[in-house]
């Protein structure tokens, strides 16, 4: 009997819990069913010389790690965070193993507790729903690979989709809900046949990377928009050279549903390298441009800032961007002059002050920097 250490480093690191790691978790169950003893390690003070492996994940680049934990004899790492395309795969034991859910479970019941205390005296309730993602949900892969090859993308090892696994494979009945990790699922072509299984569970599902818009039709509109899905439809509108394509695609949308869909959009990422003035100047238009037409159909925009971000001239504009528009709540009830506004009202001087600096240097800005959510005529 072994005693195995599992870390999962973007749980140490960030600064708010986000999303339980599927690769730590299956770890988990492997070890478990091996008879093995295993302990989620969630600060790097504890004696690591007390385990006999110890498995550390990352998911997130920007995860910082402590070198000398890294150089630890018994430490093996893995996941995009350190490896990005170029990560190893799990073994098929381990990747095909049904995932440890209760992993983090003594993590949560600590973190509740210290919560507890802190709101007894306020006589107010902690919320579970903080812990929903690691409660609630059975997660996994149903399909891998993506054959987009974009440049800005995690996904390069493979030039299709192909089918992972059955939904027994990750599927917890007790569990109220699903969430997908695939990467394309509509690029592949028994789409049809997954959907059918995960509405026969009766459980609502979502795609969390969410789904390509491009490759929509009429019959996967119809499935998709009449199944028992969980919150927001989510795609991506990441090029402006996609555009025309897009708002074929958002009218075909409209045509089945109303429902809220969200769209990411990636900003400042330079598909020739350049990274000049006239690119980030160009980069903050095509970014309005394209919230604009998403607006028109009332979805939601939500803007991903690439790292190169914070080299531009633009940089409070960028943030200033994605402050208003990542919050449905402030990006349906107002422009983005009127949130600059809200800001200086809170004591935030600088969002206001980089919208109105950007369109009295480029005076055709202004018309974006006054639209809002449903208020523009469909073309």
């Amino acid at each position: 009997m072994l005693n195995i250490g599992i870390i999962d480093a973007d749980l140490i690191g960030a600064k708010k819990h986000r999303f339980p790691n599927l690769a730590s978790m299956k770890i988990s169950a492997y070890n478990k069913n091996l008879g093995n003893n295993v302990k989620l390690i969630t600060s790097y003070d504890e004696d690591f010389n007390q385990y006999d492996d110890i498995y550390l994940s990352k998911v997130f680049t920007a995860t910082e790690v402590p070198q000398s934990i890294i150089d630890l004899p018994n430490i093996h790492c893995g996941g995009t965070g350190f490896f990005y395309d170029k990560a190893p795969p799990l073994k098929d034991e381990i990747e095909h193993c049904f995932p440890d859910y209760h992993l983090y479970d003594d993590w949560i019941s600590t973190l509740v507790e210290r919560e507890r205390e802190r709101e007894r005296e306020r006589e107010r309730k902690v919320s579970l729903s903080q812990f929903k993602w690691y409660t609630d949900y059975s997660i996994g892969f149903t399909t891998r690979g993506c054959f987009r090859k974009c440049p800005f993308c995690v996904n390069q090892k493979y030039d299709h989709v192909f089918k992972h696994s059955s939904l027994c494979e990750f599927y917890d009945s007790s569990r109220k809900k699903i969430c997908l990790l695939d990467d394309n699922i509509l690029g592949f072509k028994d789409w049809k046949a997954v959907f059918d299984e995960l509405n026969s569970t009766g459980k609502k599902f979502q795609y969390r990377q969410g789904m390509d818009e491009r490759l929509l039709t009429k019959e996967k509109c119809q499935v998709l928009f009449s199944s028992n899905y969980d919150g927001d439809y989510t795609f991506a509108f990441d090029n402006i050279a996609d555009y025309d394509l897009i708002h074929r695609k958002l009218e075909m949308i409209r045509e089945y549903s109303q429902k809220q869909c969200r769209f990411y959009v990636l900003v400042a990422f330079d598909r020739d390298g350049k990274y000049d003035d006239e690119f980030w100047k160009n980069d903050i238009f095509d970014c309005m441009k394209r919230c604009e037409l998403l607006l028109k159909y009332k979805c939601i925009p939500y803007v991903m800032r690439f790292e190169k971000f914070k080299e531009s001239p633009y940089v409070s504009l960028y943030n200033t961007i994605a402050s208003w528009s990542n919050q449905p709540s402030l990006v349906k009830k107002c422009s983005l002059v009127d949130f600059g506004v809200l800001s200086e009202k809170c004591g935030n001087h600088a969002r206001a002050r980089s919208v109105k600096e950007f369109y009295e240097k480029f005076p055709a800005f202004e018309k974006y920097a006054y639209m809002k959510y449903g208020d523009i005529a469909l073309f």
